[in-house]
């Protein structure tokens, strides 16, 4: 028996059809006013035209760890079902998780409930489509980005991509030509809405005059606040969501790292400076904080982490990652965490007054981000 069209893919279409009938796709202000306005169901929220749950679902690690064990396929389809089965229906992947096999995996789980959730997926690192060789640079030229979309499509086992990411700014190719290439793929029904990740902030503006952009996805958390140094607020002009990746530092602030914690060989964390023995001695004030409001609110440290994103912005989406059912149970629970105005003050208070030590990432990893695209000649 073939299923209905999910509500929020048809509302998605029809609003489309709208918008061409009257010139829309062609108007990026008609475009930007229309996403500014859109509102979300109760317990739901909104980038730019898609609504989405409140708290999303990474899956990175579902094909690997931090650490040394490769989690169990049967177990991650669990995972994913159950926070389905839960009100997650924001589910995050990319190409180059695995490589391929992220997507192989939420393909698997996603069968039977294609319909009841939206799936971001990216491009833009140097992956070999057949393969999934993953060899330096990235590449975002037209022709390789609508190959990449189709390699994502058979591994997703769908006929369509809910969010398409750039995953990085590739520094040899227009964003308007990129916008270009998604725009095609948008016309054939292949992609529903994009968005862009870790890019500087005039590509974004471009990106979003050329084809309105439905979401930012950058690191944000109490131990990254970079995006508030303008970001968060740019967003916010042009009407679009913000989806925070890593929202409990990788960990950090779940307190499950401490000065006696040590990192398997190839952890990434062990190759940023935040996680330096006498950073971390400055920063686990961070944990001490979320610990002690875990205890006022009766909730987990991750909770209260996710929570206080949460409460920085009515368009701003959390996309916790795990590979184990408590932890996924856990995360769900901090959409239930609030806090009045009074309490949001007094927190974003304590967290501006600690002041992180270390950077987030490798020197090499951090020329992938705030990249701006090349002029179009």
């Amino acid at each position: 028996m073939t299923k209905p069209i999910n509500p929020t893919r048809r509302s998605i279409l029809a609003a489309g059809a709208a918008a061409f009938a009257l010139g829309g796709l062609a108007s990026t202000r008609t475009a930007a006013q229309t996403t500014a306005t859109a509102t979300a169901s109760q317990g739901r929220r909104m980038l730019g035209l898609l609504e989405v749950s409140a708290i999303g679902l990474g899956v990175q690690n579902h094909s690997r760890t931090f650490h040394t064990t490769i989690p169990n396929r049967a177990e991650m389809n669990k995972i994913i079902r159950r926070a389905v089965d839960d009100g997650v229906t924001f589910i995050d992947t990319a190409e180059v998780y695995g490589p391929h096999e992220s997507e192989r995996i939420l393909g698997e789980a996603s069968g039977s409930i294609r319909d009841q959730i939206q799936i971001a997926t990216k491009f833009g690192f140097n992956v070999d489509i057949e393969t999934g060789q993953w060899a330096p640079g990235l590449i975002s030229d037209p022709s390789h980005i609508k190959e990449a979309v189709e390699g994502s499509l058979r591994r997703l086992r769908t006929d369509r991509i809910d969010l398409l990411y750039q995953h990085r700014v590739d520094p040899t190719v227009p964003i308007e030509d990129v916008a270009g290439a998604v725009r095609d793929l948008m016309d054939e029904g292949k992609v529903l809405h994009w968005g862009l990740s870790e890019m500087g902030p005039n590509t974004l503006r471009r990106a979003h005059a050329e084809l309105p952009v439905a979401a930012v996805q950058n690191e944000y958390s109490m131990l990254w606040r970079g995006p508030e140094n303008g970001l968060l607020a740019l967003c916010k002009e042009l009407g679009i969501g913000f989806v925070p990746f890593s929202p409990l530092g990788y960990g950090f602030l779940t307190g499950a790292i401490d000065m006696g914690t040590s990192f398997a060989p190839g952890d990434f964390r062990a190759n940023t400076t935040r996680m330096d023995a006498e950073n971390r001695e400055v920063n686990l004030a961070l944990v001490d904080l979320v610990k002690t409001w875990g205890a006022r609110k009766h909730a987990a440290p991750g909770q209260i982490g996710l929570a206080w994103l949460m409460a920085q912005g009515p368009s701003i989406v959390p996309i916790p990652g795990t590979t184990q059912m408590p932890h996924l149970l856990e995360n769900i629970g901090a959409a239930d965490v609030t806090f009045t105005p009074t309490e949001l003050a007094e927190l974003n208070s304590q967290v501006s007054a600690i002041k992180v030590q270390g950077a987030r990432m490798p020197p090499m990893v951090a020329e992938w981000s705030n990249v701006e695209a090349p002029a179009r000649s």
